[in-house]
């Protein structure tokens, strides 16, 4: 399963089809749809042309203003689609980013980034850009991209919401999340991910606590989900609270996107 949702490509890490699974009210969701990476920052051309093939009418930008300014995509000239982001600052700083900070060995890295994941369901910029996500894979019957730096945290979180909200069972929703760690080339992703993590805090960040920082961890997602449910009981009722996402907007998804 795994080689069949992997694109290999050289210049875009964690690129995946997060659709095919089984949906409690039965069929799967469609392949070929829905699809997640990390950033196009370093996108080579033959990347882009491969891309150009999906057919991707619509990319959701989950980073903020600054973010993108600093680190712009590429895109194909041939792509006519829509870039979909809602603006805001995040200071610059991805998830990982965020939690790096006095990050100094693997244990106080992964109680960061659970701490950050638990923060997720509310960072403002996020919200703003789910919510215009959650209403374009309602309107529009073509494939779609969702993004953010590494493709793991944010992006992690976004797909978990779009799959809970298809039916897709959570074992199946935290299998999709965890593929990050195997994904790709994980060597290459973890390495510059450590560059720009020492490049802002320094060199003593140990080994240990850039992988726990690059990696992903059910332990992460849960944190995030705890929130949702802790606040709201379920994702459809923090989705149509705090994403404005609305039952017919839900059935609508459900209709483009199961089979």
């Amino acid at each position: 399963m795994l080689a069949d949702r992997v694109l290999s490509l050289s210049g875009v890490h964690n690129f995946r089809d997060y659709g095919g699974y089984a949906v409690e009210s039965g069929g799967r969701l469609r392949d070929g749809i829905l699809w997640r990476s990390a950033h196009h920052v370093e996108a080579a051309d033959d990347d882009l042309a491969t891309i150009d093939a999906l057919g991707i009418e619509t990319i959701i930008d989950l980073r903020g203003d600054d973010e993108r300014q600093m680190h712009p995509c590429r895109r194909s000239e041939n792509f006519a689609g829509r870039v979909l982001f809602a603006g805001g600052v995040t200071a610059g700083l991805a998830p990982h980013l965020q939690a790096a900070g006095g990050a100094i060995d693997a244990a106080t890295a992964r109680a960061r980034m659970i701490d950050t994941y638990a923060g997720m369901p509310y960072r403002p910029a996020l919200v703003a850009t789910l919510r215009l996500y959650l209403s374009a894979l309602a309107e529009y019957d073509a494939p779609s991209l969702v993004h953010c730096v590494a493709g793991k945290d944010r992006t992690g979180f976004a797909v978990a919401i779009v799959h809970r909200l298809l039916g897709v069972h959570e074992d199946d929703l935290m299998h999709d999340y965890l593929l990050t760690n195997t994904a790709g080339k994980i060597d290459e992703r973890v390495s510059q991910g450590a560059a720009h993590i020492r490049d802002r805090y320094g060199a003593e960040i140990g080994e240990d606590a850039i992988r726990a920082l690059m990696s992903v961890n059910p332990a992460y997602l849960d944190a995030a989900l705890a929130t949702v449910r802790r606040d709201h009981g379920d994702i459809p009722a923090y989705a149509e609270a705090v994403l404005n996402f609305t039952p017919e907007m839900r059935e609508a998804m459900i209709d483009r996107l199961v089979v």
